[in-house]
């Protein structure tokens, strides 16, 4: 498909324009955070659902965008969403929603998903956010600050990234 080489280029771009101050805050200081996810299954979601529930106990804003792959249920439709119909022939992704995700300045962006994909490679090449966390995988340095090593499941994915960042000082 071409225009996943044409987001691949964009991707790659991005990463080399983005000159965002990119730290950690201690999590405490921390008030909006972003979570950017691939709809699996309804597991998957109530288990996002809890996360968002748990940082806004803690005072966090939470925004949330979730990639809907072809052929995926959007659970609840209480989230806003992109799939790859928003994606034309030249890689751009044309989306009102993505575009103010990428614009908001997270003091935290959580990526929650086992195996990274292109679309959301791209949000995160373009996010204006402060501190980008995300499972650890080989070559996924320039797209995060804190990366978490965790081979479970989405659930100790989450609680691993929560711990480790309420941690943060």
């Amino acid at each position: 498909m071409f225009k996943m080489s044409f987001l691949q280029m964009r991707t790659s771009t991005a990463l080399k324009r983005n000159r965002n101050l990119r730290a950690s805050m201690p999590y405490k200081k921390a008030q909006q955070i972003g979570i950017l996810f691939s709809v699996e299954d309804k597991q998957k979601h109530l288990e996002i659902k809890e996360f968002i529930h748990q940082l806004e106990q803690d005072g966090k804003k939470v925004h949330v965008l979730e990639y809907l792959p072809l052929q995926k249920e959007n659970y609840e439709f209480m989230f806003d969403f992109f799939s790859i119909k928003d994606i034309n022939f030249w890689g751009k992704i044309n989306s009102d929603s993505v575009e103010r995700f990428c614009e908001t300045p997270f003091d935290y962006l959580f990526y929650i998903d086992r195996e990274p994909n292109l679309m959301a490679l791209y949000l995160l090449a373009s996010s204006k956010a402060r501190c980008r966390v995300g499972r650890y995988k080989e070559g996924g340095n320039p797209f995060f600050e804190l990366m978490i090593e965790q081979d479970g499941t989405n659930k100790g994915l989450i609680e691993t990234m929560y711990k480790y960042t309420k941690q943060l000082r």
